[in-house]
């Protein structure tokens, strides 16, 4: 295994070109807008110049594939996604896709032609940052689209998805997407995004599963009143009755302990001025688990919860759990050989799961897949200061390569 750090560096430097907005003012390469579309052009040509075979999908997905001596047996892939938040930094998701890349090029170069055929593949989109729907890319891999509901959308400046996406050459899928076709196992190296192996001092993740998400929108209908001649006893303060329901909500999470995580984000107040009673307000709530029963009752207790305190105060409350996703585990299979290449190398890592969403949560449910994460320092991503040390990623990278040589090789 010999993927050099300096090589490491320079591919990311080179991919972060398409979509950085100047130093230290982060990445914004969205679904289907120039910077997205030159850097998965640029992704095919680099692919094609060692000889992989590279191909898009209809709607814009990218895989690259060295060609194994008995392709009937199968392929090995390995990627992420190309698309980033909107002023986020240069390895969520990239990352993925350029170890995927630098694994088997190494593994070619060292080893010659595999058995099996590897893939790189490049997610067209994951994070809904320019339209509401996450996941369109591997979404799209297995069927899973909702074409009727993306007819529909558009993005901030009024863009719709459908004029966006056949600006960039790209259309919706009319049938079965083929390019996960004979794709026997799935490998996805991510950073962290959170502060465990870092605080740990280990260098690699081995992720058993991605956590379950619930999340809500609650609005509170109470009485807007004036500040100064209401007494205290006779308001309806929907600002008191969610200072409440988080602080009653939160001190429940902390004794639940690890894993569950729950907040309270997006607050939104009426009529949001110094000198009213606030009577009306809408927040949002995001409870995430490991185990499905058990987040599925720690969520609705809260949500039992936040209806007592709101009865007591004469206040109206509507809670709208929009998003329900169940937990995902890994392969045991495939955790067994990132472990075992991990051992084999010496190498630091520790077993954990995931907190945040990705690709692999869609496709281990058709793919046996396993995870690799790295850290990131001081947990930090989504923002321009993400960053990991470049030794770590090459420790993450070896143990996505020796993973990938035992299922090719």
């Amino acid at each position: 295994m010999s993927v050099s750090e300096q090589q490491i560096t320079e591919i990311i430097d080179w991919l972060a070109r398409y979509g950085c907005q100047g130093e230290g003012e982060g990445m914004i390469r969205l679904l289907y807008t120039p910077e997205w579309l030159a850097a998965q052009n640029a992704l095919k040509e680099r692919f094609e110049q060692v000889g992989m075979e590279a191909e898009f999908d209809s709607v814009g997905n990218l895989k690259a594939t060295f060609v194994g001596s008995d392709p009937t047996s199968g392929t090995v892939a390995s990627g992420s996604h190309v698309d980033t938040v909107v002023n986020g930094g240069k390895l969520d998701g990239a990352l993925g896709i350029e170890a995927a890349f630098l694994a088997m090029s190494d593994l070619v170069k060292t080893y010659g032609q595999p058995r099996r055929s590897m893939s790189v593949v490049s997610m067209a989109e994951e994070e809904g940052s320019r339209f509401p729907y996450v996941f369109w890319g591997s979404k799209n891999l297995f069927d899973l689209e909702e074409n009727s509901r993306m007819s529909d959308i558009k993005d901030k400046d009024g863009v719709s998805f459908v004029d966006a996406m056949r600006s960039c050459g790209f259309d919706f899928n009319t049938g079965h997407d083929p390019l996960m076709d004979g794709v026997t196992n799935w490998l996805e190296l991510h950073i962290e995004q959170g502060n465990t192996l870092e605080m740990e001092g280990e260098q690699v993740g081995i992720v058993h599963g991605i956590v379950g998400q619930r999340r809500y929108d609650i609005h509170l209908v109470g009485e807007a009143n004036h500040a100064g001649t209401t007494m205290m006893r006779y308001r309806h303060d929907v600002v008191q009755a969610y200072a409440r329901i988080v602080s009653q909500s939160i001190e429940k999470a902390r004794a639940a302990g690890d894993p569950l995580v729950l907040t309270f984000g997006k607050v939104e107040v009426k009529p949001n001025v110094v000198n009213v009673v606030p009577g009306e307000m809408t927040f949002t709530m995001d409870c995430r688990h490991t185990d499905r029963d058990f987040l599925v009752s720690f969520s609705a207790g809260v949500a039992a919860d936040m209806r007592s305190i709101c009865d007591e105060m004469g206040i109206q409350i509507d809670i709208d759990n929009w998003m329900d996703e169940d937990p995902v585990p890994m392969d045991d299979g495939m955790i067994s050989v990132i472990q075992r290449a991990c051992r084999d190398r010496g190498l630091n890592y520790r077993d954990m799961h995931s907190g945040a969403g990705h690709d692999s949560q869609i496709i281990a449910k058709h793919i046996p897949s396993g995870m690799i994460f790295v850290p990131s320092i001081s947990g930090i991503s989504y923002n321009p200061s993400e960053a990991t040390k470049v030794e770590d990623i090459k420790e993450g990278i070896d143990a996505l390569e020796a993973a990938i040589y035992a299922l090719a090789y």
